[in-house]
């Protein structure tokens, strides 16, 4: 949407302060380590745009709680497995031979939103190490949360996923829906249903040429995770409401990844007998 259509659109224009009321309201509290996956787009004319809303979040959930988005870059990954867009085969060793090495500080986010992005350039935001799957973190528990991300099983046990969940943290759907929601790629680890897929990941240069390593990893499905929300959903632990112009969700992250754990156990289930 172009800043014209969404001026067109809005009744009213949103503000730093306009935006953390409606967090409130949602139920963010000072204290929260939140998870944070979003659509600016969705949340009408924002003065202030990215900016506004990082510093609304922040706000609400003051130094004390703890802001986490997801990073991921993953064009740097196989590109024999790309499909938007798809490179020809001719090109893949080259591509290969000479992909850039994740950067904490450099590297793009893709396909993460305006607000992510904007977020990992921020003050005192820390980064986590995977090249792939790199999650960003502001407040009292950024360092705890980031740290140690292993390259193997990256949105495994290892990862800020899993230290949201120790935290007992919270997920925000910001103009977006549960396909976003990364958090259910924990319970795809902790299922235990999922197919073994090893990661090809590029971790060092020689003589001007990158060079990968394979790690275990599993086959990863965000296709399913709207209809595990769905039925989530269903269960009345999602609180949903309107942000700006966006209708957004919020829950408890350790009852998401529950149910989506047990979700996953029973559909193989029926899978495997049907």
């Amino acid at each position: 949407m172009s800043e014209a259509d969404a001026i067109k659109n809005a009744d009213h224009p949103r503000t730093r302060a306009s935006l953390a009321a409606d967090f409130r309201a949602l139920g963010l509290q000072a204290g929260m380590t939140v998870i944070v996956h979003s659509a600016m787009s969705k949340l009408g004319w924002v003065n202030g745009g990215p900016t506004a809303v990082i510093y609304a979040l922040q706000d609400v959930l003051t130094a004390e709680g703890a802001l986490v988005m997801p990073t991921h870059s993953a064009g740097l990954s196989d590109p024999a497995n790309w499909e938007n867009p798809p490179v020809p085969k001719s090109w893949q060793q080259t591509v290969r031979d000479t992909m850039p090495l994740f950067d904490r500080q450099r590297t793009q986010t893709r396909g993460m939103g305006r607000v992510a992005e904007m977020f990992r350039t921020w003050p005192d935001v820390v980064r986590s190490r995977h090249p792939q799957h790199s999650f960003a973190a502001w407040g009292r528990y950024a360092r705890q949360i980031t740290a140690n991300h292993e390259l193997a099983n990256g949105m495994g046990e290892t990862s800020p996923l899993a230290r949201i969940y120790a935290l007992d943290g919270y997920v925000l759907l910001l103009g977006v829906g549960h396909g976003n929601n990364t958090s259910f790629h924990l319970a795809e680890y902790r299922a235990g249903v999922a197919k073994a897929e090893p990661n090809n990941i590029p971790v060092r240069q020689e003589n001007g040429r990158t060079l990968w390593q394979t790690f275990p990893d599993i086959e990863l499905d965000s296709d399913i995770f709207p209809t595990i929300g769905a039925d989530f959903e269903k269960t009345g632990a999602v609180r949903v409401g309107q942000v700006g112009s966006g209708e957004c969700r919020f829950f408890s992250q350790r009852r998401g990844v529950d149910f989506a754990v047990q979700w996953l156990k029973n559909n193989q289930q029926s899978t495997d007998n049907s």
